[in-house]
């Protein structure tokens, strides 16, 4: 295959702590012979464990990139035994236009693993990840919410994977994490993914989802920042005892958590995130907007559990996700 054109203006190998950037050669209208240029950060010190750490995977989600952001001018190379790689806005031609995918090409990062280094700047970006960065890891963490079109009560995540004992560590490292809540999570569409990729190359992978409107609140700024740091010093890689609170263990493995809509038009949440709902409750109606007068369209729960994610914004269409109800685990 051929290599891949991105370079890094950092040397991984180097100890002591590093801001550079992933150059992404580019050619557009704006800039004929111009480059993305992907800020990133590099600390080390000595031989130890690899934590490569990201956000914005998708552009419209900023609890990674505020994480990350502060985490690069804080953290200090004395307090490491290993190496820590940060990116913090992944897709960044996505993250600079505040949208869910690149404004260059179109492309939903989080769909296009293992990428190309052939394909377009969303591919060429995901390739690099896939043969560079995740090769060099231990534990990966990859910071999500909800972006402009869900919510989500702030959850760490694990997936079901054929290897078990890399399960074990995926989700002990989730419980490290220490979210509110604790999730074994079924992915409705997982081929293409960072987090197949990661796994596919056996890595301790960590993917969370932290709220979502296409913004960020106090609360789950502080919810990523704590994670993250949680997570290193479980890698060995920071010293010091977790920050931890209670945290409630969920698991979606079971298809009928997840309601998609099949109507379009005006839609009413009828319980807030993080409520106990029961099989058959009413969780959201949805009214025609092209006439008045008419009963709106009721979804049930399909199973006993916590409403864990929502549409977020007020109108809704046939296909769009309307809600998941996650089912306690032990």
């Amino acid at each position: 295959m051929r290599p891949n054109p991105i370079k890094a203006t950092v040397d991984f190998e180097a100890d002591g702590i590093q801001h550079g950037y992933l150059k992404v050669p580019y050619s557009g209208d704006d800039s004929a012979w111009g480059a993305v240029m992907i800020p990133m950060t590099v600390i080390k010190r000595g031989e130890g464990p690899t934590a490569l750490l990201t956000g914005a995977n998708h552009g419209d989600e900023y609890e990674g990139p505020l994480a990350l952001w502060a985490l690069s001018h804080t953290l200090k190379d004395s307090d490491l035994s290993g190496r820590v790689i940060m990116v913090p806005a992944m897709n960044y031609p996505a993250f600079q236009a505040a949208k869910r995918t690149s404004w260059i090409d179109g492309g939903n990062m989080n769909r296009v693993f293992p990428g190309d280094p052939e394909g377009n700047i969303t591919q060429i970006i995901a390739d690099y990840f896939s043969r560079t960065l995740l090769p060099m890891a231990d534990v990966v963490v990859d910071i999500h919410s909800g972006g402009k079109t869900l919510e989500f009560v702030p959850f760490a995540a694990a997936h079901v994977l054929d290897d078990k004992a890399q399960q074990a560590r995926c989700v002990a490292a989730s419980r490290a994490f220490n979210a509110p809540y604790t999730l074994m999570l079924l992915e409705p569409d997982a081929p293409h993914l960072y987090d197949t990729a990661a796994e596919n190359q056996g890595k301790v992978f960590v993917s969370t989802e932290l709220g979502g409107g296409g913004s960020a609140s106090a609360k789950t700024a502080r919810i990523a920042k704590r994670g993250i740091t949680n997570v290193l010093k479980h890698a060995g890689i920071l010293s010091g005892e977790l920050e931890t609170a209670d945290s409630l263990s969920l698991d979606t493995m079971n298809p009928e958590c997840f309601l998609t809509s099949e109507h379009s038009g005006l839609v009413e949440m009828c319980h807030d995130l993080g409520a106990t709902v029961r099989r058959g409750d009413v969780m959201a109606r949805i009214y025609d907007i092209e006439r008045t007068g008419g009963a709106p369209v009721e979804y049930q729960a399909r199973v006993d559990g916590i409403f864990m994610g929502r549409h977020f914004p007020g109108l809704i269409k046939p296909g769009d996700f309307l809600a998941v109800v996650a089912e306690r685990s032990a």
